[in-house]
């Protein structure tokens, strides 16, 4: 059976996602990096919806959200037991978790990132409206190590991406900021080996080639 395809870009936070899904999950695939102002054909040919991720299967079925790609992957192997599978009581809660990040602070993180760049005086608004999800993970890791315990889960690896995203639009603001749980979890999983694996640069993916495809084989990264 061949490997998953999955189309993506490097700096899309839902892109990593779900590359950090499947590589968490120890799932082959095979990666293909795209630039989002010359979409590949063949990735449009699957969906016409030209978003990434796009993990597509060799039956030419796909799955084209970034949370329901780690929980596809995490469902087929996990590992690392980021499903928490010996406490079930918690998935609920990590998807409600999930479910205020992709459903309201991001909303907020992106207005955030506009009003900044563009010197727009509404930037802190929005920064503090950021914040109000900000102070709930400080909380959460000032009672343990990780978002929902003392062993990482599929939260963490979910809302790292948006997180790292927000530090990012104003660093010497965040450097300075009250968040010393959230900068240590955030230092923790930049270290981890597999961050550096998701975030990896490749040349970019062209239609009707197989040369700039970087096939992952468990864990360990190949390029043609």
């Amino acid at each position: 059976m061949s490997s998953p395809i999955l189309y993506t870009l490097r700096q899309c936070p839902y892109a990593i996602r779900a590359r950090l899904g499947l590589l968490l999950a120890e799932i082959n695939f095979e990666q293909r990096d795209i630039d989002l102002r010359q979409k590949p054909t063949d990735m449009l040919a699957i969906s016409n919806k030209g978003t990434v991720p796009l993990l597509v299967f060799e039956n030419g079925d796909y799955v084209d959200e970034s949370l329901e790609v780690m929980i596809w992957a995490l469902n087929n192997n996990d590992p690392h037991d980021l499903l928490l599978s010996q406490k079930p009581h918690y998935f609920p809660e990590m998807l409600s978790l999930i479910a205020r990040n992709d459903y309201k602070y991001i909303t907020a993180l992106e207005h955030y990132k506009a009003d900044t760049r563009y010197h727009n005086p509404e930037a802190p608004v929005y920064r503090k409206l950021c914040e109000s999800f900000l102070f709930d993970l400080e909380s959460r890791l000032s009672q343990h190590k990780y978002l929902m315990a003392d062993q990482l889960s599929l939260a963490d690896y979910a809302i790292l991406p948006f997180i790292r995203q927000f530090s990012h639009v104003e660093r010497q603001w965040f450097r300075e900021a009250d968040y010393p749980n959230l900068k240590q979890w955030l230092s923790d999983l930049y270290q981890d080996p597999i961050f550096s694996k998701a975030m990896t640069k490749y040349p970019l993916w062209e239609s009707c080639t197989n040369t700039q495809a970087t096939q992952h084989n468990d864990l360990t990264v190949i390029s043609e």
